[in-house]
């Protein structure tokens, strides 16, 4: 078990997360994956929301640049961007984050979303700053 996958379980899991209902299943700097059900955050038509998609998104790229930077230190997103590409009306969707760039002070990810056939749904980018205070 990875130490931020121990952190999670001594501090509890971010409040944003625990609401939308992200399961992070494995946490490296080089690789992120985390499920998420299309129950609870789909819009009022009944698709998984455009929005929920971006949280997952952020998600997996702080926790990367945190184990990337050290978990001591200060992470912000500085820029996201999601593309959609097909629907989700039900189960689970599955991100996979992979490093774009791992600096010193930013890092950037490429998140790629799928729902349960495997299909891509969404596909993300974050950057986030790593800020020099604790």
């Amino acid at each position: 078990m990875t130490d931020y996958l121990k952190l999670l379980k001594e501090r509890g899991q971010a409040e944003h997360d625990k609401k939308m209902g992200i399961e992070i299943i494995e946490a490296a700097p080089e690789r992120l994956v985390a499920t998420m059900p299309v129950e609870g955050n789909r819009q009022p038509v009944g698709l998984l929301h455009g929005g929920a998609n971006v949280v997952l998104a952020e998600s997996l790229g702080s926790i990367g640049t945190a184990l990337h930077a050290g978990l001591d230190r200060k992470i912000v997103g500085i820029d996201i961007n999601a593309t959609h590409h097909k629907a989700a009306t039900s189960g689970i969707v599955t991100g996979v984050a992979t490093p774009i760039s791992l600096g010193r002070t930013l890092c950037c990810y490429e998140v790629v979303i799928t729902n349960e056939s495997g299909q891509r749904t969404c596909t993300a980018r974050i950057t986030c700053l790593i800020l020099n205070d604790k």
